[in-house]
């Protein structure tokens, strides 16, 4: 059988992977580094080991310049203009040929956090003022006390730079969306049957209440963070020190970085608050996915067009199709950003004992969770820049589903006292196709119900039958 042949001899001459290839969009495992790179861009300057390093540097030098600051700690005095603007410098310069000198460090040492010391160490040497006290460089520290703070940092600053100003955007144009659609009639469906009418703008809107109800979750969530050294007792400062306020100390570094303070820690920080913030992303997640399957449908319906692009293929062998793939897109990013999120919630604030390195690992995924929620982000608001509303084929489906007065003309009938009248609805309505205006006419026409009702009833069309969407939709 040739094609067996052909796959059988294709095995034995399949290339070996080029372990020295250079990292590219190519070679690169993930596809956050890869395919889809310049999409989540802005979050590789946190989450990054460029990233992570930067934010350790400026964590110790934090820490430096609070013993400095210390009256009780006389051999670290204050350090002059000129020391801490070099300080300052390290810290807001940090370069990636810096990062790439602590990983050199880090090949003798095998330690991250002691090879940001040893750097720094290094990087001072020249400096009297600092070199004279360089052995107060991670003073009574343990690894987490960098760590947590470091991270904690990282969380803070994407979260305010780039997830939170993503998530307004994209709320800002369903907003406008529904704005602009807020009185365009559109057939409501439950259970993927045809239901009582809304407006386009309307379920736009509900979208947007839901979000804006989410996001001050995450974006207000509190970063705890310490620095209490290795079992949270502040051990070993005690020991050198023993009239130092250390846990006050400890409390002014956290507050200055931006952070919330925990004074009651084993070695790490909990990580509740992480835990709180993961779950608060993966519910505004939720509710981008559940629009990104709602858009989805209503295309499928036809309610939506797709703008055309020349030169892009929607199917390699259907010509005629144009694919939603950018809700897709972004459906199957934002599942994967909450399995990540949600294991990160789980698994954060489990730690054995006074310490595990589970969690370190863990830790390290962040940014890949973050990216994955970006690009779902990116290609919701791709897809909707795509969309335009087909109102003829809104206005047919409406045209087509008379059944729907079925509940307005029931209710009426219930105010006025007329006995069964969901039974009488029901028999006439359910599971019919094709019921006419006339139809409903003449079955309100029959009605023991005030003249004035029956008018009101006939007045009804399913388009107008919408009660208070437009309002609804009008304020978000």
């Amino acid at each position: 059988m040739p094609v067996l042949n052909f796959i059988r001899s294709a095995r034995n001459i399949m290339p070996t992977a080029d372990a020295s290839a250079s990292l590219s969009s190519l070679t690169a495992l993930s596809p956050l580094d890869g395919r889809y790179r310049r999409k989540v861009a802005a979050l590789a300057q946190y989450f990054s080991e460029y990233g992570l390093i930067r934010h350790r540097v400026q964590v110790e030098i934090a820490w430096l310049q609070a013993l400095a600051e210390e009256p009780g700690i006389a051999e670290v005095p204050p350090f002059s203009a000129s020391a801490r603007a070099k300080l300052a410098e390290a810290s807001a310069a940090f370069t990636v040929a810096d990062a790439e000198r602590v990983k050199a460090i880090e090949q003798t040492t095998n330690h991250d956090v002691k090879a940001v010391e040893y750097w720094m160490k290094e990087r001072f040497q020249a400096v009297p003022e600092i070199a004279r006290v360089a052995e107060y460089i991670h003073f009574a520290c343990t690894s987490e006390d960098i760590n947590n703070l470091a991270h904690s940092l990282m969380l803070a600053e994407s979260r305010r730079e780039v997830l939170v100003p993503e998530l307004e955007a994209l709320t800002a144009e369903l907003r406008a969306l529904a704005h602009t659609h807020a009185a365009l009639p559109m057939l409501g469906h439950t259970h993927g049957q045809p239901a009582t009418p809304t407006t386009l703008g309307k379920e736009i809107a509900n979208v947007v209440a839901r979000l804006e109800r989410a996001l001050p979750a995450f974006a207000q969530a509190p970063l705890p963070a310490k620095i209490n050294g290795a079992v949270g007792n502040y051990n070993a400062h005690r020991v050198a020190y023993p009239d130092v306020d250390w846990e006050a100390l400890a409390r002014r570094v956290v507050a200055a970085l931006g952070l919330e303070f925990n004074a009651y820690t084993t070695q790490i920080e909990p990580h509740d608050g992480l835990a709180a913030m993961f779950d608060a992303l993966a519910r505004i997640n939720t509710i981008v996915l559940d629009l990104d399957r709602d858009l989805w449908g209503y295309v499928a319906l036809g309610y939506f067009r797709q703008k055309t692009k020349a030169g892009e293929v929607g199917s390699s062998t259907m010509p005629h199709k144009v694919n939603p793939i950018d809700f897709e897109n972004s459906e199957g990013n934002l599942g994967l950003a909450n399995a990540l999120l949600r294991h990160l919630a789980d698994k954060l604030p489990v730690s054995r004992w006074q310490r595990d390195l589970s969690d370190s690992t863990v830790l390290r995924n962040v940014g890949v969770a973050f990216g994955h929620a970006l690009l779902g982000y990116t290609s919701c608001r791709q897809g909707l820049s795509k969309l335009e509303v087909d109102a003829e084929r809104l206005a047919a489906d409406l045209d087509a589903s008379w059944e729907v007065l079925a509940e307005a003309i029931q209710t009426v009938m219930r105010r006025f006292g007329v006995p069964e009248p969901y039974e009488q609805l029901k028999a006439l309505t359910r599971g019919r196709l094709g019921l006419t205006r006339a139809a409903l006419h003449e079955f309100v026409d029959a009605q023991a119900i005030p003249a004035e009702a029956k008018a009101r009833l006939k007045a009804l069309t399913p388009a107008t039958y919408i009660g208070d969407a437009i309002v609804l939709a009008r304020r978000v």
